[in-house]
């Protein structure tokens, strides 16, 4: 909208009457706009790096302790009904569950993360998971996953 100012009076009466000039009322957007686009082609270019990560070639020490361990599995298999014996990792002989509070006892007193995977055969019912979902947990077992197989056989 323009601004109309008035002549002073002392001017001599030499001008016209008003003098017409115009305001800036309107924002510039372009370099706000300019800004927006750096600041989106920046986090673009920075966004894959931060979810991949950057490839680093760790230093050798003689004394590096280990990260976690592999993951410790204890299964249950179909014949549980039966004598009670379930697996450890790679083991088939199996242990009686009467057993197996001090093994995870023994397997958790080394370990920074106490959480065991448990494998229980299609057959084996709830319940009988569960007690074996006790044993690990009065054993020391904080976390206890249960693995199942997706519909296409794969883990």
């Amino acid at each position: 909208m323009p601004k109309v100012m008035a002549s002073s009076p002392g001017s001599g009466g030499r001008s016209r009457g008003r003098r017409v000039s115009t305001t800036l009322a309107e924002i510039n957007v372009i370099p706000l706009v300019d800004v927006m686009l750096v600041l989106l082609i920046v986090f673009m270019v920075a966004a894959p790096m931060l979810q991949k990560g950057i490839e680093v070639n760790l230093p050798v020490a003689a004394r590096a302790t280990k990260l976690p361990e592999e993951r410790l599995y204890v299964t249950v298999p179909a014949s549980y009904r039966r004598d009670k014996r379930v697996q450890i990792g790679d083991d088939r002989d199996g242990i009686p569950l009467t057993a197996l509070r001090e093994r995870m006892r023994q397997a958790m007193a080394e370990r920074d993360e106490k959480e065991v995977f448990l494998r229980g055969d299609a057959t084996v019912q709830l319940q009988e998971l569960t007690e074996v979902m006790d044993a690990l947990k009065i054993g020391g077992v904080e976390r206890v996953g249960i693995l199942t197989a997706t519909p296409s056989g794969r883990r």
